[in-house]
């Protein structure tokens, strides 16, 4: 059962041209009269300065040197959205700015692995290479970089993930959560960090009167830092939340042909677009790609020009979209028959040689809500070895790492986050391995926590109108760190219910009048809120507000989070 709480029940009453409605959730995020100039009008001239980076001065001389000599540059970026965004955008700029020889690669996700990897250091020397910047990886990969020092390669770090006690020996490394760097941008994601390298660089070419100057400008990358700061979940506040702000925009009105061509296919286009859009809709057709180990890569539709080729590249990406879906839902289908007599209370585990690799994190993802647990998930090869993901369910007070860390004695690896983590083992550690998990659980005495949710302000159907969506969507972006407006309703009653595909169901709302009404939409509700779902009973309503655009038109509704009968 969840606890809901307001956030701020006593706030500040904020005065400017919003709604009422608007006042109360600004004034619950704990802003005051003074706080509103920056949130409502952020000014891209504002931004940090990209030289506060440690080690910037000297990756913009190494790359101003290699412009001078005609050097082959390669950017090295992470398989992410996140490295390609900060490839797309390190490519592009690169070019735009007057590089004349700027190629990239990428490791494949299931047959490489995540890393900036030795044996690729080595191609791409062969290859001619004598400049390397990495996107979004690296910070741990010592040997890659002893590689790169022994066949006299240089290599700029460019990374936002945690370091080890030791940095690796690169050229430079940029990276605002090394240690020593005190330019305050740490929550940027590995994109964020190219763009900035990408603007000391313009800087530099601007500055020195012996290089050429253009008028290009950088906003014409917005659109690729937007889709890497959102889909890597940093938090939106400072200068990321003043460039995803204006990447949308630019995002919406895009003229690059790849980026245009999927917005198109996906019903996206033609209107303003919000951090969901990007996050829940466009971007997981992208991520298929590499989960699935497609013959093409989200770098492609995001550096395509040609408007032919585009169209040809994006149904390739929905049916591979659509493969994955059909190898999820088979997936899942197997692994809650295989759990039909699983009488483990503290976790679940299943392994199979029929799961894909490279959608194991979205079945322990769903298992781990369904059964509302810690799920762990294998995919068996032929050679005897198994991948799996892990994932934790809200309200859990548990690290899957240290979960991990007590099997150890039978995996080949594991690392990753306190909620979502992967393991190698052999296959024939699997039954041992579910003992230690068992026994990790006991010991931990992992017992199910409240969920507390907490909720921005109070509000009558009777306050949702066009206005206030007019606002809600002038004060976003939303994401992590300024999330999306959480409103409660009171007293409102359920007049109609339809269940959709995919298990979703589609709602009506009024309120005690009558007079004011409402479609609401929960995704996948879980079995317990389903079973409160009556027509004609009353109900108190945990909703975000958000439009639903279908045949042309243009609705509003609640997307109900959480629902309790009264």
């Amino acid at each position: 059962m969840a606890y809901w709480k307001e956030r701020l029940s006593v706030a500040p009453k904020l005065v400017g041209p919003f709604p009422d409605l608007i006042a109360r959730v600004l004034a619950s995020r704990g802003l005051n009269q003074q706080d509103l100039d920056s949130l409502l009008n952020p000014k891209l001239s504002e931004l940090k300065d990209p030289f506060s980076m440690k080690g910037m001065k000297v990756a913009v001389d190494r790359l101003v040197e290699a412009y001078k000599n005609d050097e082959k540059i390669c950017i090295y970026a992470d398989f992410d959205l996140d490295g390609t965004s900060g490839l797309a955008i390190l490519k592009q700029g690169f070019e735009k700015i007057g590089f004349k020889s700027v190629s990239y690669y990428q490791p494949k996700r299931l047959s490489e692995g995540y890393g900036f990897h030795p044996e690729a250091v080595a191609e791409l020397k062969n290859l001619g290479m004598t400049l390397i910047v990495t996107v979004d990886v690296g910070i741990t990969s010592f040997k890659a970089f002893e590689k790169a020092i022994e066949l006299g390669v240089d290599v700029i770090l460019t990374d936002h993930h945690l370091q080890a006690d030791e940095l690796p020996k690169a050229l430079t490394v940029i990276n605002p959560n090394q240690k020593e760097c005190t330019s305050g941008l740490g929550y940027l994601c590995g994109a964020g960090v190219a763009f900035y390298l990408l603007r000391a660089v313009k800087r530099a070419f601007y500055d020195d009167a012996t290089l050429p100057k253009n008028e290009w400008d950088l906003k014409e990358v917005l659109e690729f830092f937007c889709i890497g700061t959102l889909t890597d979940m940093v938090p939106l506040i400072e200068d990321n939340r003043v460039l995803v702000k204006y990447g949308l925009k630019a995002l919406a009105t895009t003229d690059k042909a790849g980026l245009k061509s999927l917005l198109e296919a996906l019903k996206l286009d033609g209107r303003e677009l919000t951090s969901q859009d990007v996050a829940i809709r466009f971007a997981p057709k992208l991520n298929a790609l590499s989960r699935m180990e497609s013959d093409i890569l989200p770098a492609q539709i995001y550096l395509e020009t040609d408007y032919k080729k585009s169209e040809q590249i994006v149904h390739r990406i929905l049916e591979n979209n659509e493969t994955r879906q059909s190898l999820q839902i088979d997936a899942e289908n197997k692994a809650f028959k295989m759990l039909e007599n699983w009488n483990e209370p503290d976790f679940v585990f299943v392994s199979s040689p029929f799961f894909h690799r490279g959608i194991i994190g979205l079945i322990a993802t769903k298992l781990s809500q369904y059964y509302n647990r810690p799920a762990f998930v294998g995919s068996e090869n032929s050679e005897g070895v198994v991948v799996g993901s892990s994932r934790l369910p809200a309200g859990y007070e548990a690290s899957l790492v240290s979960a991990l860390k007590s099997c150890e004695s039978v995996l080949n690896r594991s690392g990753g986050h306190a909620a979502a983590a992967g393991f190698e083992l052999p296959s024939k550690n699997l039954q041992t391995f579910a003992q230690l998990l068992k026994m990790y659980f006991q010991s931990a005495k992992t017992q199910e926590q409240a969920v507390e949710i907490d909720f921005d302000t109070i509000a009558d159907l009777s306050e949702i109108n066009q206005s206030v969506m007019k606002w809600h969507d002038f004060i976003g972006p939303f994401g992590v760190g300024f999330n999306i407006p959480l409103i409660k309703f009171d007293q409102v009653s359920l007049t109609s219910k339809k269940e959709l595909k995919g298990g979703h169901y589609k709602l009506n709302f009024s309120d005690n009048t009558k007079n004011h009404k409402v479609d609401g939409l929960m995704f996948s509700p879980s079995n317990k809120l389903k079973d409160l779902l009556d027509v004609g009973q009353k109900y108190q309503l945990l909703s975000e507000l958000q439009w639903n655009y279908f045949n042309g038109r243009k609705t509003i509704q609640l997307l109900v989070k959480d629902l309790k009968q009264l």
